[in-house]
């Protein structure tokens, strides 16, 4: 085990620019966590805001929680892996060769998935499952509405709800129609072209990952008693949901990595993947993160 890692850091907030690479020892599991040699990580809306400041994070920090690679040490009372298991899941500060987690964030990588298209899973697929099924309760035959069917949480969104036998309506550009009919949408709706209001109605699940605005069209979609479901903005006071209707926050779902990772054995999960980059280019991956165009999730790749 080597006493020293390359990891990405910024130490005062700001642009892409601000992410350096620099050495720090390799940090030692506590109880109940595994240190990981990481192979990839993922990047997420999160870390480009983490980096701006627009996170109750202060520098110097390094971003990243998606994480996919090998248990490379155990810490006390852990039981759930063993060194040389091949995992993906949630670590803080997966922008590294080496990082921490803790075992209730991990789960066994599936063997359909590389290392670069697990850490691309982990975040987007547990939000989607926490709002659809945790906080929404999505049934069969039930209608839902995905804003955003192509980025890094719509792409699950969709395909959990047509596995779960919803009928499904996306919303996307034109460019990515085809792609989210392919992971199971009934309906796909260019956004370009209509209105998110206008994009579908009697619907019982929105599930929202777009915008603030996108949010407020989209509670004309919704029937009464239907809940809304956003990743991104929390209604005002002056915009609360209307009478009848509901709104929620995706929930945790214990074991949802295991859950997950089960679909994509089975192959009822795939994973979409924007680009990869080496870890010296977290700059420019957050670049183009905050882009907001493109379909799927960009990865850093840490080790082959």
């Amino acid at each position: 085990m080597p006493e020293m890692m390359r990891v990405v850091r910024y130490n005062v907030t700001g642009p892409p620019s601000v992410l350096v690479i620099e050495e720090h020892p390799v940090p030692q599991p506590g109880e109940g966590q595994v240190l990981i040699k990481v192979h990839a990580a993922g990047v997420n809306p999160t870390d480009t805001n983490q980096r701006r400041g627009e996170r109750n994070v202060v520098p110097p920090a390094t971003p990243g929680s998606d994480v996919s690679g090998i248990v490379a040490a155990l810490g006390p009372g852990v039981a759930e892996f063993q060194v040389g298991d091949a995992v993906f899941g949630s670590a803080r500060g997966s922008y590294a060769e080496y990082a921490v987690a803790a075992v209730d964030g991990l789960a066994p990588k599936p063997d359909t998935l590389s290392f670069d298209e697990a850490a691309s899973v982990p975040m987007g697929a547990r939000t989607a499952w926490g709002g659809i099924f945790t906080t929404a309760d999505l049934q069969p035959g039930q209608r839902l509405l995905v804003t955003g069917a192509s980025g890094g949480v719509g792409i699950y969104a969709v395909q959990l709800g047509h596995w779960k036998g919803a009928e499904v309506i996306g919303t996307t550009s034109a460019a990515n129609a085809e792609l989210v009919r392919s992971l199971g949408a009934d309906t796909v709706i260019d956004y370009n072209a209509t209105p998110t209001e206008l994009a579908a109605e009697d619907v019982d699940v929105v599930f929202e990952t777009v915008s603030y605005e996108t949010q407020e069209r989209a509670w004309q979609a919704l029937k009464p008693g239907g809940i809304m479901i956003g990743i991104t903005h929390q209604p005002s006071e002056e915009t609360l949901p209307p009478e009848g209707f509901r709104f929620g926050r995706p929930g945790h779902t214990p074991g949802a990595m295991r859950l997950i990772a089960d679909l994509f054995e089975q192959g009822l999960l795939r994973t979409i993947i924007r680009k990869v980059l080496p870890l010296e280019q977290a700059a420019q991956a957050h670049e183009l993160s905050e882009t907001h165009h493109g379909a799927g999730r960009i990865v850093l790749r840490v080790s082959s």
